[in-house]
């Protein structure tokens, strides 16, 4: 397996941020909570069978090569997508029950995340980097 199969190119992760940005907007606008099963179930399907249909779709209107677009870590997007999906199944989850200022909350937090990720920081990597620092420390602590 060589390295580009382990990176996602920045294109279709940016595609996946809007793309949960613009359910969450649409969510908000319409009251429809259904929105957010777009990206909710391509993310599940992302993580489980690995393959995100918004990033299949995506791929095909990508014009270069993909090598030729900046890499982003397969890894470290899978850990955000796990974020993501657990986000936003905690809000179509209290959408569907009636709970909107828990599904608000929820949606608030992927959006920001999104949103923020969208500028240049990446809220999941800054969580994963930290959560990996202390894992070596507490591992290292010891000796």
């Amino acid at each position: 397996m060589n390295s580009r199969s382990q990176t996602i190119p920045r294109p279709l992760v940016r595609l996946n941020q809007w793309t949960i940005v613009t359910a969450v907007l649409l969510t908000w606008l319409t009251s429809w909570h259904y929105f957010l099963l777009v990206p909710l179930l391509a993310g599940i399907s992302g993580l489980l069978f690995d393959l995100h249909p918004v990033l299949y779709i995506g791929k095909k209107f990508l014009k270069k090569p993909l090598p030729s677009y900046i890499p982003e870590d397969k890894q470290q997007q899978q850990f955000n997508q796990i974020i993501a999906v657990f986000c936003l199944t905690m809000a179509y989850m209290a959408y569907t029950g009636g709970w909107m200022i828990i599904g608000h909350l929820f949606t608030a937090m992927v959006f920001l995340a999104a949103s923020i990720a969208i500028m240049g920081f990446c809220v999941g990597c800054f969580i994963r980097f930290q959560w990996q620092q202390y894992r070596y420390r507490k591992l290292h602590s010891g000796r």
